[in-house]
């Protein structure tokens, strides 16, 4: 069995890194990692062209020691004139979770899995880093993914592009690269979008509003949710590993979409209405396999569903924020 490390959001345990790159560092869970590598004493480069991720996500540790902002694209050939490193790791979370998380073109998601996984491996091979891709389920499908395997399907671009990104992955694996790939699934917590197309997401957004909560079908549909701290554990415990086998980061335990449902209007608290529609839900293909990461690193979900869940509703009924105060990087590169 490999050796665990252990790593904690106060930073007790130090990390095996002293300088990391993350790519999509403002996006949800881009924003947490940073903020743990923060935490473990390892200086970060925080990558994103804002088109999903935002900028307010980064403001917080903004003014840490540490952290580097860079506002780029990292399918864009140029972007990578900015990564001057060294880095001792690069996790490549860039591009959309989910096929609903789609602001952008099915052009720029399949550039961003091609391209921007391209460069991302060649910054890391560059430095001799350790690189992680962060995939989702739809890659591997269990059952199909949506649209099958038709590659022109609705889905298909988020689909082939994950594909392909996990693909290109394996082979430079395969060729001696010290790069994994870490399967996330249903991740969940504070800074979410709650227009992201998930069915979590939304729920939370029509609770919260008091508007009618909406649940497709019978609400049989089950869903397995990882709170994200529990998900960022799972991450850099594959990150400190050589595994090069893809890893499942997820809950195994489901609940059914009526059952989440009912919950988040107990903890919203505004007397929101349960209605039910029609429509095919969205929930996440297939269960993840977590038994490979618990046999290989000690990994389990410590945060249970309904602490997660008032930790998140808590989170979306915060005061808003005071304005975070300009920050700029070393290139001129600044947060509102």
């Amino acid at each position: 069995m490999m050796p665990m490390t252990t790593f904690t959001s106060n930073g007790e345990v130090p990390a095996p890194w002293a300088r990391a790159l993350v790519t999509g560092g403002a996006g949800f869970l881009g924003s947490h990692l940073c903020a743990r590598l923060l935490d473990s004493g390892v200086e970060v480069d925080c990558l994103d062209d804002l088109s999903t991720g935002r900028a307010e996500n980064v403001a917080p540790p903004a003014g840490r020691a540490g952290l580097r902002f860079l506002e780029c694209d990292i399918a864009d050939p140029a972007c990578t004139d900015a990564l001057t490193g060294p880095y001792d790791l690069v996790v490549h979370l860039a591009g959309p979770g989910c096929p609903a998380d789609r602001p952008v073109g099915p052009v720029e998601v399949l550039d961003t899995a091609s391209l921007g996984t391209r460069h991302a491996l060649a910054v890391a091979g560059r430095d001799g880093a350790r690189f992680l891709l962060a995939s989702s389920p739809p890659a591997h499908g269990d059952p199909r993914p949506p649209g099958g395997d038709d590659p022109v399907g609705p889905h298909s671009a988020c689909t082939e592009a994950a594909r392909f990104a996990e693909a290109l992955v394996a082979a430079h694996a395969g060729h001696g690269s010290d790069a994994g790939i870490v399967r996330l699934y249903g991740a969940y917590g504070p800074r979410m979008r709650t227009d992201d197309g998930r069915t979590v997401s939304a729920l939370l957004r029509q609770a919260l509003a008091g508007e009618p909560v909406t649940v497709t079908g019978d609400g049989s549909a089950p869903h397995s949710l990882c709170y994200v701290d529990d998900t960022v554990d799972g991450m850099l415990l594959v990150a400190a590993s050589r595994s090069v086998r893809p890893v499942d980061v997820g809950c195994a335990e489901e609940t059914t979409e009526l059952e989440l449902a009912r919950r988040v209007i107990e903890l919203a608290g505004t007397g929101a209405p349960l209605t039910f529609v029609d429509g095919t839900s969205g929930a996440p293909p297939g269960r993840p396999h977590t038994g490979f990461a618990q046999e290989l690193f000690g990994w389990v979900p410590r945060v249970s569903r309904e602490e997660g869940l008032r930790r998140t509703v808590a989170w979306f009924r915060r005061p808003p924020p005071a304005p975070a105060p300009a920050v700029a990087g070393p290139g001129g590169e600044r947060l509102p």
